[in-house]
Parts: C-alpha cells; sequence; structure tokens
C-alpha cells in the first residue's frame, strides 16, 4: 500500500465515519482535521468518487504572471534564428531595423 492509497483510505475513513454519526463538528474534531478540508474532501468525492481523494498540488496550471506562449514563441525564435541574447532582445533594437543595415543604422527602440 503507497502513499496515496493510505491518504485515500484514511480520508473515506473519516467520510464514512462522518456519515455514521451524523456530526461534521464532531467528528473533525475527533479526527484533528478542519470544517474546510472536510467539506472540499466530500465535495469531491462525491464528483469523481475515489479519484477525487487523491492529493494534488495546490498550484493552478496556469501562473498569472507567466509571459504569454505566443511571446516565448517569438524570444525563442528570435534566440535561435539571430543569436540574439537578453539584452539585445529587451532593447527590441534588432527587431524593428532589418538585421543587414543595423550595422549602420542607429537602433530605435519598440515594442516587441
Amino acid at each position: 500500500m503507497n502513499k496515496d492509497q493510505r491518504e485515500i483510505g484514511r480520508k473515506l475513513r473519516i467520510l464514512r465515519y462522518a456519515e455514521e454519526i451524523g456530526h461534521v463538528a464532531k467528528t473533525c474534531r475527533y479526527f484533528g482535521i478542519g470544517r474546510a478540508s472536510f467539506y472540499r474532501w466530500r465535495k469531491a468525492y462525491a464528483e469523481h468518487g475515489e479519484a477525487g481523494l487523491i492529493n494534488a498540488p495546490p498550484i493552478p496550471k496556469w501562473h498569472a504572471i507567466r509571459t504569454p506562449p505566443e511571446r516565448e514563441e517569438k524570444v525563442l525564435y528570435l534566440r535561435r534564428k539571430y543569436h540574439l541574447g537578453p539584452m539585445r532582445q529587451s532593447s527590441g533594437s534588432s527587431t524593428c531595423i532589418s538585421l543587414r543595415a543595423a550595422a549602420m543604422a542607429k537602433p530605435r527602440p519598440c515594442s516587441i
């Protein structure tokens, strides 16, 4: 029996005990868990069965501060094709002026 199976068994035991005695607060006090956790487990069990009781990481699938995928692709393209490092990419000069004329022209800032 691995760790996930033990944890699922524990949660099932808690849910069944609460169903037997019919009092959530007493169950939570007896097992030393919070009521919010109990209700979250009960909802997950009702929706997904035992699979809903598996511990999941408490992180969102998409981070709010992550760079959008379109921008990541553009940065990687410039890095591979023109071998531009982070300083030149952040200045934006090489993306606004053709690379052939960049040696002669004064770089001007622009948004990527």
